[in-house]
C-alpha cells in the first residue's frame, strides 16, 4: 500500500472535522458533567489529537468535543483518549500508526481511520462488523459502499466529505461567465480570466488536484454505469485502471500546459496555502472540501459572493466524495461499551449540532430536524442527495484510490509524463490482482 497523504490527515483535512476537532470531552456548566472514571464504563479511543481541558465549558467546545462529551454523558461510557503526536512516532504517518496499533493488539476500542486504513484492516478481518447497529440502517448508500468489505460494514462516518470547486461568483459575472459545467466550460472560463489579467485562474495545493482526475475518470461509472460490475472487472484485471485515469490526467496536464494552474508553486503548497489569494480575489477558483465554507472556517466569510460546485465533467458538475469513519477492532476489550458510545454519536440532536457546525453533509439519509445546510454549496449537496457523485473511497476496489491518486498526481506535478503516471496505476493494479 502507498503511504497515505499524511499532511491531510494530521491537518484534519482528509476527514476534516472528525480528525481536526477531536480533542476530548467533558466540561463545566449544567449541560455536561463527567462522572468519576471509576464509576463508568471505559472506552479507549485512538485519534490524532489530545484531550481538551475537562474544565472547558460546552459552549466553548469544538463540534467534535461536544459530540463526544454528550455521547459520553448519554451512554454512561468514559472515553480514555490515546493520541497521535508526531514527535512520538517520528517518521510514521498517522495511518501507519493506526495499522500498527490494531495489528499488534494495543487494546483500542474505537479508532478514527482514513479510508486506506479501513480498507487494509477490513480485508485482514481485524475490524468488527457494525451492520447490526441502528445507525447502520440509516446510512446513505455511498457511506455503506465506502466502508463495506466482504459484506461487513467495518466503519461508520458521521458525515460525507464532498470536494468541489469554490468559485468567486462576482468575478464570473464581471466577465460574463457562467459557472462551468463541463471540462470545456472550465477551459473557456480560464482562458477569459487569463486574457483579463488573472495570471493563474485556478488556485491549488499538492493534495487535492486528484479530484479533477477522479471526476473525469469515474463520473460515468457512478452516475450511468454499474459500479459493482465495473469494480469487479477492475479487481479481476479484466479492465485497466489506467484507462479510467487517462482522461483526467490528460486534462490536468492540459491545465498545467495552458498555464491555468501554477503547478510548480502548488507542488510546494500544503492544504489551504492557496486560500489567501482566493480571498483577496486574485484567483477566481480553488478546490476544497465543502466544510471549508462553514462559518469561521477557511472560506467561511469572503468579501464576495461565493458558490461551491462539483467538479466539471462530461456529465456536469460532480462532487468527489472521500468517506472515512470510525471502527471497532475485532479484539476490542470493551466492544460493548464502544458500541454504546458509537450509537449515541448518531443521536439526532448530537449529529445535527455536529453537522451544522461543520457545514458538512450527514452520513445518514434520514432528514435531521434543524439541519442547516450551507447555502453557498447547495448545488454540491443536491448532487450528493440525487446520487450524482464520484466515490473516491470505495472499499470494494482492491486498489486504494484516493491516496494513491494523490501521490501519482504529485508525480505529474513534479514532471512525470502522463504515460509514466498511467504505468504507476497499472503497477498498482497488477500488485493486488
Amino acid at each position: 500500500m502507498k503511504r497515505s497523504c499524511i499532511k491531510r490527515c494530521t491537518a484534519g483535512l482528509l476527514v476534516p472535522v472528525l480528525l481536526a476537532g477531536l480533542a476530548g470531552c467533558g466540561g463545566d456548566g449544567e449541560a455536561v458533567k463527567r462522572e468519576n472514571v471509576a464509576q463508568t464504563r471505559p472506552v479507549q479511543l485512538f485519534g490524532p489529537n489530545t484531550r481538551a481541558a475537562l474544565s472547558k465549558a460546552v459552549e466553548d467546545m469544538s463540534p467534535a468535543e461536544r459530540m463526544y462529551a454528550l455521547a459520553e454523558k448519554e451512554s454512561g461510557v468514559t472515553i480514555d483518549f490515546n493520541t497521535y503526536q508526531a514527535e512520538d512516532y517520528k517518521d510514521k504517518t498517522y495511518d501507519e500508526v493506526c495499522l500498527d496499533r490494531v495489528r499488534s493488539g494495543m487494546g483500542d476500542d474505537l479508532l478514527l481511520m482514513n479510508a486506506d486504513v479501513i480498507s487494509a484492516l477490513g480485508k485482514e478481518g481485524r475490524l468488527s462488523d457494525l451492520s447490526g447497529m441502528e445507525a447502520a440502517s440509516k446510512l446513505r448508500d455511498c457511506a455503506l459502499t465506502a466502508n463495506t468489505i466482504g459484506g461487513k460494514l467495518v466503519a461508520i462516518p458521521q458525515e460525507i466529505v464532498a470536494y468541489g470547486l469554490f468559485c468567486n461568483v462576482d468575478l464570473f459575472k464581471k466577465y460574463e461567465l457562467e459557472l462551468p459545467e463541463t471540462p470545456e466550460d472550465l477551459l473557456h472560463c480560464c482562458e477569459v480570466f487569463q486574457k483579463n489579467g488573472i495570471e493563474y485562474p485556478i488556485g491549488a495545493n499538492r493534495w487535492w488536484l486528484e479530484i479533477f482526475v477522479l471526476a473525469q475518470g469515474f463520473s460515468d461509472m457512478y452516475i450511468n454505469g454499474d459500479p459493482a460490475a465495473e469494480i469487479a472487472a477492475l479487481n479481476a484485471g479484466e479492465a485497466k485502471l489506467s484507462d479510467y485515469m487517462r482522461p483526467g490526467l490528460e486534462y490536468l496536464q492540459a491545465l498545467f500546459d495552458k498555464g491555468y494552474i501554477d503547478y510548480k508553486t502548488a507542488y510546494t503548497y500544503e492544504a489551504m496555502d492557496e486560500a489567501p489569494k482566493f480571498l483577496v480575489q486574485e484567483t477566481p477558483i480553488v478546490m476544497s472540501y465543502q466544510g471549508a465554507a462553514a462559518p469561521e472556517r477557511n472560506y467561511g466569510a469572503p468579501d464576495f459572493n461565493m458558490e461551491v460546485i462539483g467538479v466539471p465533467s462530461d456529465l456536469g458538475q460532480v462532487p468527489v466524495l472521500s468517506i472515512a469513519g470510525s471502527g471497532i477492532p475485532e479484539d476490542a476489550p470493551h466492544k460493548d461499551n464502544a458500541l454504546a458510545l458509537f450509537e449515541e454519536m448518531f443521536d439526532e440532536d448530537i449529529l445535527t449540532d455536529y453537522v451544522n457546525a461543520n457545514g458538512s453533509i450527514p452520513a445518514v439519509k434520514t432528514e435531521l430536524e434543524g439541519l442547516r445546510p450551507l447555502k453557498c454549496s447547495k448545488r454540491l449537496s443536491d448532487s450528493v442527495d440525487a446520487g450524482d457523485y464520484v466515490l473516491a473511497t470505495n472499499a470494494s476496489l482492491n486498489v486504494e484510490l484516493w491516496g494513491n491518486t494523490c501521490t501519482i498526481v504529485q508525480h505529474l506535478m513534479a514532471g512525470a509524463s502522463v504515460e509514466e503516471c498511467l504505468k504507476e496505476f497499472d503497477a498498482l493494479q497488477e500488485a493486488v490482482k
